[in-house]
Formats: C-alpha cells, sequence, structure tokens
C-alpha cells in the first residue's frame, strides 16, 4: 500500500485538562517502583543488603527475559478483557495496592539471612515485583493512551503529560530516597519504611488516573475483539513501526537503567559524595519537568521523530559536560538542567509513538491490538532495563568494585565512567541510527483518513 500524505486529520476528540493530568498520574505511580529499581535498587542489593552485584545483575537480566512472557500474556488479557469501566482502566484498580505492597517487598531483604537465601529472596520478590504485578499494571496503562484518543496532537500532549507526570514520581524518588533513608536510621529496615511511604502515594496516584480518565477509540472491525494469539503475533512483527519503535524502547531503556543507576556510584566514587546524585537526578528531573510546559509547540513543528534526535543530542552534550566541567555545584546544576531539557524532548514522544503504531497497525492489517502492541513494547523496554541494570552490575563487578570499601581501585572507578557516559553515548548513536528509517510521522494522517474511510463503510 501507497501512503500519501495530504492534508491533517483533523482533531475528533478533546481530552480536557483534569483528564489529562489523571492520565499522567498513572505513569506518576509506575514511577515510584520503577525508579526504584533502575537508580537504587542495585545500590541497596550491594551496600545495605550486602548482595553481589554480579549476581544480582544477572537475576535482574534473566528476570527481564521472563517478563516477555508475563507482557504478551498481560497484552491478549487486555485486548479480551470487557467491561463497563473499558479495557484497560479496570486493571489499574484492581493492582493499585498489590502495587503499593510490592514496593515494600522489594526493599525488605532479611540482612541476617546467608548469600544463597538472600540471592533467592531477591529473585523471588524481583520478579514477583518485575513479571507479575508492575506488568499487570503498566501494560493496561500503556495502552491507555490509544483508547483515549486518535487525534496525533492530542496523544502527542497525554504523551507530555504523561513524561511530565513520570519525572515528578522520579523526582519524588530521586529527591528523597536517601533523605527519608537517613531520616529512618540509613539502614536496611530504613529502605523498607521509605517505600511504605512511596506506597502510599502510588496508590492515590492509580485511583485518580481510574476516576479520572474515559476510554473512547472502539476498532473499526470486529475481528479486533476476538483476535487469536498467534495471528496476532504475526500481524505485529509485520508492523515495521512497532518494530522500530520497540527497538528504540530498548536500547533507550538500557540507556536509562546505565546512566541512573551509575549516578549514585559516580556522585559517591568520582565526586566524593553519594548525596549529590541527588543533586544531580533532581535538578535534572526540575528542569525535564519545567520544559515540558513549553515542549508542545516544537512537538507540533518537529514531529515526533525530530523531537526526540534533538533530545538525545542535547542530551549527549548534557553528559559530555558534566564529565568534562568536573564535579562543582554549578557544573553539575548547569549540566543537569541541559540533560533535563533533552529527556523532556524524547520522553514526552516516546509513549505517542507506540500508540501511533496501533493505528499503523490496524491499518496495515485490519486487527488493532492496544494490548498486544504495547505489551510487547513494554517488554522491550522492561528488557532495555535490565539489561541496563545487569550491564551496570557486571561492569562494576569486572572492574572490582566493592561496595564496602571506601575507596576504589583505578578499575573500578573506570568502570563506573564506561556505566556513567560512554556507553550511554554509543547508545544514543545507535537509537540515531534506528530513527533515520522512521517515517510514520509523514505516512499518519492518511492511516487515520483511510481508518475513518472503512469505519464509514462499515457502518454505511
Amino acid at each position: 500500500m501507497e501512503l500519501k500524505n495530504e492534508m491533517a486529520v483533523k482533531p475528533t476528540e478533546q481530552v480536557k485538562l483534569f483528564e489529562r493530568v489523571a492520565y499522567g498520574l498513572g505513569d506518576f505511580g509506575c514511577n515510584i517502583i520503577y525508579t526504584a529499581m533502575t537508580t537504587y535498587l542495585l545500590f541497596y542489593y550491594t551496600d545495605y543488603a550486602g548482595v553481589n552485584a554480579a549476581a544480582v545483575g544477572m537475576i535482574m537480566l534473566i528476570s527481564r527475559f521472563l517478563d516477555g512472557l508475563t507482557d504478551i500474556a498481560m497484552g491478549v488479557i487486555v485486548d479480551r478483557t470487557k467491561t463497563k469501566y473499558g479495557k484497560a482502566r479496570p486493571w489499574i484498580l484492581r493492582m493499585a495496592i498489590p502495587f503499593a505492597i510490592s514496593g515494600v517487598l522489594l526493599f525488605s531483604v532479611p540482612t541476617t539471612w546467608g548469600t544463597a537465601a538472600k540471592l533467592i529472596y531477591v529473585f523471588l520478590t524481583y520478579n514477583l515485583v518485575s513479571s507479575v504485578i508492575y506488568t499487570a499494571i503498566n501494560v493496561p496503562y500503556s495502552a491507555l493512551n490509544a483508547l483515549m484518543t486518535q487525534d496525533p496532537y492530542e496523544r502527542s500532549v497525554l504523551s507530555i503529560f504523561r513524561s511530565l507526570l513520570a519525572t515528578a514520581g522520579t523526582l519524588l524518588i530521586n529527591s528523597y530516597t536517601l533523605t527519608l533513608v537517613a531520616y529512618f536510621g540509613d539502614n536496611a529496615s530504613a529502605w523498607m519504611k521509605t517505600f511504605s511511604v512511596f506506597g502510599v502515594f502510588a496508590v492515590i496516584a492509580f485511583l485518580i488516573n481510574f476516576f479520572g480518565t474515559k476510554e473512547r477509540v472502539k476498532p473499526v472491525s470486529e475481528k479486533s475483539e476476538h483476535i487469536p494469539f498467534k495471528e496476532g503475533m504475526v500481524a505485529l512483527f509485520k508492523n515495521k513501526y512497532w518494530l522500530m519503535v520497540t527497538g528504540i524502547l530498548l536500547v533507550l531503556f538500557i540507556n536509562m537503567a546505565l546512566t541512573t543507576g551509575s549516578t549514585v556510584y559516580y556522585a559517591k566514587t568520582v565526586l566524593g559524595d553519594n548525596q549529590l546524585a541527588q543533586t544531580i537526578n533532581s535538578v535534572m528531573n526540575l528542569a525535564q519537568i519545567a520544559f515540558m510546559f513549553l515542549i508542545a509547540p516544537f512537538i507540533k513543528r518537529l514531529g515526533k521523530k525530530n523531537s526526540m534526535v534533538v533530545g538525545l543530542i542535547i542530551q549527549s552534550v548534557g553528559t559530555v559536560l558534566l564529565v568534562v566541567l568536573g564535579g562543582s555545584l554549578l557544573s553539575i546544576y548547569v549540566t543537569s538542567i541541559i540533560r533535563g531539557i533533552g529527556g523532556a524532548f524524547f520522553g514526552a514522544v516516546m509513549w505517542a509513538m507506540v500508540s501511533d503504531t496501533v493505528d499503523y497497525g490496524e491499518w496495515k492489517s485490519g486487527l488493532r491490538m492496544e494490548g498486544l502492541t504495547n505489551s510487547a513494547s513494554s517488554f522491550g523496554y522492561k528488557v532495555g532495563n535490565g539489561l541496563g541494570s545487569a550491564l551496570l552490575g557486571i561492569v562494576l563487578s569486572i572492574g572490582g568494585y566493592v561496595g564496602s570499601q571506601s575507596v576504589q581501585s583505578a578499575a573500578a572507578i573506570t568502570s563506573i565512567h564506561l556505566a556513567f557516559w560512554v556507553f550511554p553515548l554509543l547508545l544514543n548513536v545507535l537509537i540515531l541510527v534506528i530513527l533515520h528509517f522512521y517515517k510514520l510521522d509523514k505516512e499518519f494522517d492518511q492511516v487515520i483518513r483511510d481508518l475513518r474511510q472503512r469505519e464509514a463503510e462499515n457502518v454505511g
């Protein structure tokens, strides 16, 4: 099929401000656990629970591939869910409280247990949280964007609110985790108490998300309501833009896991104060949040693809400057602001890009699969997170990093530099290569026109 980019598709659904905020709060809740897992979990395991970094890294890697099974299963479940509340929102309500409890379990490794017992506990709780509970709430939430509207600009605005509130959740964790841990005694049990507090915020956010949003988009064909699993997977892998976006998410989240996870090690070992990790992350998150209020006109003018390109370049420049300028507070503030602005660009569009591939897939195959499409993409970014965390643990282990030592070897410091900025820059280049082949921004208007024409023909 050949696409023609004629006149723009006009909006058919307007999502009001409160609903946009309610939608974004879903990722605020999700990021309480996600940020904790990418930024502090490995640090908690190595420096408080006394678990080997390489062993934990392998557990994270193995668990992420197990995620693939649960993600796909949850995607199928979402696509087959039919309630008066829709297909995605009911799962957000059902899993809100289990999600909060799971965060507490994650940071409750019994420190008196032996090494093998600790690793078993880590394996079981990490998989419970990541492969089951997080999946059961995040896959439906990820599908919600495509269910709320088909208007491409409105999807971008929703994606901005998602990224804005997700960053607010990240800011909460980055700004107050170590502070609360210190307040509760700066020991292993302090982490459990800290995430008991954060769990309350997560439940409130999910409840507002459930009650404040509405699912509007229906499939063009009734066939989409009963899609055999094999047929759905075949159609999914024929969706070239879904493959590209999933690859981008995979690499992007490897990058995020590496940089966020290594920040605390970089601050502690290279800059000489682990509390600077909070400063770096908090200033970056605040800059990202602030720029989110200004970014919509840029996305409207540049498009999603070009916005992501700009963001990756800006973030890379900020990272290099942080390393080059050293650890003065002024340089940390300036470079963290630059990195935050870069993160605002790609954070604002990446989920809208996934939603656009749902419509492209329906246009190409006749099958509309919000759940399966988002679950497979969820698998991509969760594997990316697992690979990034595993890579961080392996690199630190090869470098000889020992959490109990106040002074690290030269090899350990080199490994931290590799994880903090060298590997992430190379990964950004890889994403830019993939984006070169992404053309859906130019084709999307025609996709929607064709879908609406088919819908009119079916009604007629």
